[in-house]
């Protein structure tokens, strides 16, 4: 049940949607296609899904080319963000519609029903309509009648995108659940970072049509390989400034090693993250004086915006306890210090 792609390009006009995409999806694995709005992530899983015909490249699922097949040929299952339930059906009668157009025996439609009714905790709910479902219901039901005919895929296009907050949250980690237990090869789109870390095991990051990083989710964040993914997946600090000497680039009292060779007088950016800012309210090794200047409070956590000398203030994430207990407030005086960090060359 795996997924392959190759070369695949998608040319709407002068636009191009996709632009030479390739990767492979192991069996039964759950991957996240991560990217902003525009970045061509739906277009890509709807030339999976059959629902769009790519102008180049080859789509192979379980190893067998299946570029030039119809969607049914593929026999992929595909949840939408709006449920696209039929509303004049019953729940039960929802989940059998795709085994019913394949004709399959009454025996194994009701089999198969019950079966997916207690996988996604609907049961009793079979005899009623999707208007008398809450949202988190619908989705759930739209899941089951994805996954009815034993599907080789499961695509799921911003599944929880039409949901609030709270539904969203439970649904993770139902979905997270149930992926372990059908152990379908899935797909899932999103532009919601923390959706994309917390359910899946592997990211792809996409940016205008191309890929910009695959990895774990650990390696997505703490590993960002281009300038795109250090900024769009979580949040960020960055100054620029020059490489001062081999390997060695300066911003104010902070002292950063620069990789990958950067000659003296290059201008590099610096991206670090404010979980990797550390405060002391004492003087440390290889930490500089500041003045937090801002704070906001953001429940587990409390944001110190702190002003060491730069253009701007550095951005430090800490936990509410640890932030309370050492009277880090406006107008205090603290030591600041970076613990990761990673460097791109500006052009």
């Amino acid at each position: 049940m795996s997924i392959e792609v190759r070369g695949l390009t998608k040319q709407f006009g002068a636009f191009r949607a996709v632009d030479d995409v390739s990767f492979r999806l192991e069996s039964g694995s759950l991957v996240a296609l991560l990217g902003p709005s525009g970045s061509g992530k739906s277009t890509l899983l709807r030339m999976i899904a059959g629902l769009e015909r790519p102008d180049a490249g080859e789509i192979r699922l379980t190893g067998e080319e299946a570029t030039s097949q119809s969607a049914r040929e593929r026999n992929v299952g595909f949840v939408f963000q709006h449920y696209a339930l039929f509303k004049h059906m019953t729940i039960w009668d929802n989940i059998a519609f795709g085994l019913a157009v394949r004709k399959a025996p009454q025996a194994e439609i009701a089999g198969r029903v019950a079966e997916l009714l207690q996988l996604v905790q609907l049961e009793g709910f079979e005899n009623r309509y999707p208007s008398q479902l809450s949202g988190g219901q619908r989705q759930r039901v739209a899941l089951a009648r994805a996954l009815a005919p034993r599907p080789k895929v499961l695509l799921l296009d911003e599944p929880f995108g039409a949901l609030d907050a709270k539904v969203r949250d439970e649904l993770r980690s139902w979905i997270r659940r149930l992926h372990d237990e059908s152990r379908v090869t899935t797909l899932f789109v999103t532009h919601d970072q923390q959706e994309a870390m917390e359910i899946s095991g592997k990211i792809i990051v996409m940016a205008q049509g191309r890929i910009e990083q695959e990895g774990s989710p650990f390696e997505i964040f703490d590993h960002p390989s281009t300038q795109f993914v250090a900024q769009f997946v979580g949040e960020t600090n960055h100054v620029d400034t020059v490489v001062s000497a081999p390997e060695l680039a300066l911003w104010g009292p902070f002292r950063f090693t620069v990789g990958g060779g950067p000659p003296v007088g290059a201008k590099v950016r610096i991206y670090f993250r404010p979980n990797d800012v550390y405060l002391s309210s004492v003087p440390e090794t290889l930490q500089v004086e500041g003045r937090i200047v801002k704070t906001r409070f953001r429940g587990p956590l409390i944001e110190h915006a702190v002003e060491v000398g730069g253009e701007r203030p550095i951005i430090a994430h800490v936990p509410k306890g640890v932030s309370l207990a050492s009277g880090f407030e406006v107008g205090r005086r603290v030591w600041v210090g970076v613990t990761a960090y990673h460097s791109f060359p500006l052009s």
